[in-house]
Order: C-alpha cells, then structure tokens, then sequence
C-alpha cells in the first residue's frame, strides 16, 4: 500500500471577541400610571408590505409594470455573469470553510498498483491538496483510473474526515502479439490478456518471455492451443510463436526456424505426435524445414534442400 500524505494549512487564529461595557447607568423602563394608556406606534413592518402588496393587486397595471421591471432585472443579472460568479463565489467559501473544519482531503492510500506507478494514478485521480472531501466526484475519478491501459478495475472509496483508499486491479499480461502490417508494412508488438484484448503497445520488451503470437485473430484463440502446447515438454521447449493461418488454424514457429504445420481440428492429437516424433525419433536433428501433420495417414517432411518426403504413419524411423 502507498501512501501520500499532504501537508495540512495552518488554521487561522479566531480573533478574541471583546465585549463593551456602557458608561451610562442602567436606564430603568419608564412606568406607566394607572389609567394612562401608551400612544400606539407606527404599524410593523409585516403589515406594511401586506398593505402594499394589496394596493399592487387591486391595481393590475402596477403589479404587471412591476413583474416586468423585476424579470428584465433578473434577466440582466443572468446575462452578465453577475449571479454565476456569485454562485461560484459562495461555493469557493463554503469549500474552504470545510476544508478548513478538517474535512479537507489530506490523505491518499493507493494499494493493488505494481505495473503502473503512484504518481500516474494520483493525477488521474485528480485532486487538489486540502480539497473537500464532501465535493469529490467519485464517479468521475474511476472513470479516469480506468481508462489508464494496465487497470482492469478500481474502487475509489471516502475515509472520513480527510482520506481517499483507491484499490486497483491490475490486467494479467498472457503473450506478446505481433499485429498485422499496417498501410506502410509496418507491424507492432502489442501486450495481450487470456481473453485477447490488447493491454498496451508500450514498453513491450518487458515482456519477451511470454508466448509469441502472429496473424489476425490469434490473440482471441490461442489460449487453448498455448496451454495444451505448455503440458508437452518438448514441444514448449521448441516453440518460439503460434501463428494463425487464415484465421482457422495454427502453424508452430520453432526456435530453429523449422514450421510445424497443425490441422485445423484435431490438432490435440498431433501435438502428441510432434512429442513423439521429438523425442523418440528425434527429427529436429535432421535436416528440415518443415513438418506438415495435416494428414491423418502421413507425415508430410520437407527438407532443408528442398526435397519433400512423406513417411506413413506408424512406420517412422
């Protein structure tokens, strides 16, 4: 787990309240004589405006000339900015008075990161030091760390008063994928998950030791076909990529350049005899180039000059 802390603002000093004496004596309320009433005052507010609101309604010229003239003042307002900036201006102290209460954020824990470093997940994130916690977008945030090419998920979760826990889980890499050519012949290394999407095209020598892929489509297929490769210990040894042919079945490239031609079903099967023919017969130390075991009757060779020969099955030597 990573953790950021962010140095808090220092607090204001309250200003001392003081609290001022009168010189003048305690003025007693004057008494009111037996018999002698006080002289009513003027009416209170309250009465007075429902006194004028009452001429407004018993005039209607007067009410609809003052509900235009109030409209095209709020109108105005709206137009020169006057209330947004208001608005904003309201809701930059309320942020700060939070933040100040101690409910800025101050804290950042950030865990389940290995491949993508802190600091990128920190900007993604997109918070400001000492910014509300009540006001941070969560939603928003995910969204951002999300779309960062090595996160598969994220949870961006509030830890009251001042901290954020942002747990993320990383895509597992499964091989490397050599694309196809583009419109210039030109053909990239991507890093691919089990499922096939494509992880990122960054920094991909990292990652030579996993299973090389080639052709169109052959990241969407190829992880029944890499596993059953990696139970044959001979095989796995040897091979060097899985190519996709036609997007219907699969060549092994191995290391010394020699093409192991499968078929398009069945190939489980003859992943045990290329075993066989590796191990009991020892064909890589022969001169090949290629070893083609579409056939269900024959083994179809061709040799480094050329020349093809084809041997029935059961009686290779």
């Amino acid at each position: 787990m990573r953790s950021l802390k962010i140095a808090r603002k220092p607090r204001g000093q309250s200003r001392a309240k003081s609290v001022r004496h009168s010189a003048r004596g305690t003025r007693e309320p004057a008494s009111v004589q037996p018999g002698s009433a006080r002289r009513a005052g003027p009416p209170g507010f309250l009465l007075r405006f429902i006194r004028r609101i009452g001429v407004l309604f018993a005039r209607p010229m007067l009410l609809l000339t003052a509900s235009l003239v109030l409209l095209a003042l709020i109108a105005g307002l709206l137009v020169s900015g006057v209330a947004g900036r208001a608005a904003h201006g309201v809701k930059s102290g309320a942020l700060g008075v939070v933040g100040d209460a101690g409910f800025g954020v101050y804290e950042i824990q950030i865990t389940g990161n290995r491949r993508v470093p802190t600091d990128t997940i920190f900007a993604a994130l997109g918070l400001k030091p000492g910014q509300s916690i009540f006001f941070i977008d969560l939603p928003a945030a995910r969204a951002r760390i999300l779309a960062l090419d090595w996160i598969a998920s994220v949870d961006v979760v509030r830890r009251y008063p001042d901290a954020i826990h942002v747990t993320v889980v990383e895509k597992r890499p499964f091989a490397l994928w050599q694309t196809p050519p583009d419109a210039k012949g030109e053909a990239k290394l991507a890093v691919v998950e089990r499922s096939g999407v494509v992880i990122t095209t960054q920094d991909t020598q990292k990652f030579s030791s996993l299973p090389k892929l080639v052709g169109a489509g052959a990241p969407e297929a190829a992880a029944e076909l890499v596993d059953a490769v990696m139970s044959h210990r001979a095989v796995s040894a040897r091979t060097a990529a899985y190519e996709r042919v036609s997007g219907r079945r699969w060549n092994l490239i191995l290391n010394d350049g020699v093409v192991v031609k499968l078929p398009e079903s069945g190939w489980a099967k003859e992943l045990d005899a290329l075993e066989h023919l590796i191990v009991e017969n020892g064909i890589l130390e022969r001169d090949i180039t290629e070893i083609d075991l579409r056939s269900p009757a024959q083994y179809f060779f061709v040799l480094k000059s050329g020349e093809k020969k084809d041997v029935e099955r059961g009686k290779e030597t």
